[in-house]
């Protein structure tokens, strides 16, 4: 089940949203023209658990380890990668901006990414391996969109085999089914730390951090029902 877009208007342009798929696309251009050298970038960029911890080897870039916790948000393994954390900035994230403003927008989705950051890094401290992308940033921004909008109706491509098709779904499904397959995979992934792959716990604790905020937010702010 892979979200398409929302049918849910916006009152104002989202300008935030547009600026923070930008600032992904442009440094993954510049990321391109690492060539050898994206390793010693995505290390240097990236949130490293040991190194924040000082477990690790020492950071040797003019980047502290502690603002890895930001910039990691911005760096992406590849196309896929952030292809599909745009697609889902720009599916949720128009309508949280639209509630939230765009100042109180830009700061919830800076601290959603590094508290998904700390979760990761929290629960592996021994990892040496970089952890890159916006996926837990944009999590925070699913998690708010659910308790803002959780009856809106959202889009999806459903794939069986050869066969597609697209249906109507409310969000509070669609995010639903999402963050329960990011705990399942979470479970399933502790102790493999070692092994690399998706910081589903960074994800979850976006996500967590997302619905807290919102939820508070949302019994201070009136709400406009678009659907």
């Amino acid at each position: 089940m892979i979200p398409i877009r929302d049918e849910l208007p916006t009152r104002k342009f989202p300008f935030i949203t547009v600026i923070l798929i930008a600032i992904n696309i442009i440094i993954f251009l510049f990321e391109i023209l690492q060539g050898q050298g994206l390793e010693p970038f995505f290390r240097y960029g990236g949130l490293v658990p040991a190194t924040l911890w000082g477990k690790g080897e020492l950071n040797t870039s003019f980047i502290s380890p502690w603002l890895t916790l930001i910039s990691s948000i911005f760096l992406h393994g590849n196309i896929l990668h952030l292809g599909s954390n745009m697609l889902y900035l720009w599916i949720f994230g128009n309508n949280v901006e639209d509630f939230l403003g765009h100042f109180h927008y830009l700061i919830f989705y800076l601290i959603s990414g590094i508290f998904a950051g700390l979760v990761h890094a929290l629960l592996f401290p021994s990892s040496t391996i970089p952890t890159i992308g916006a996926s837990g940033a944009i999590a925070g921004v699913m998690g708010g969109y659910l308790i803002l909008f959780p009856g809106a109706r959202v889009i999806v491509m459903l794939i069986f085999g050869f066969f597609v098709t697209f249906v109507r779904v409310k969000a509070v499904l669609v995010l639903g089914i999402w963050i329960l397959l990011q705990v399942v995979s979470g479970l399933t992934s502790l102790g493999m730390s070692s092994r690399g792959g998706v910081a589903w716990f960074a994800h979850i604790g976006g996500f967590l951090l997302g619905v807290l905020w919102c939820k508070i937010v949302s019994n201070r702010y009136y709400r406009t029902h678009y659907w």
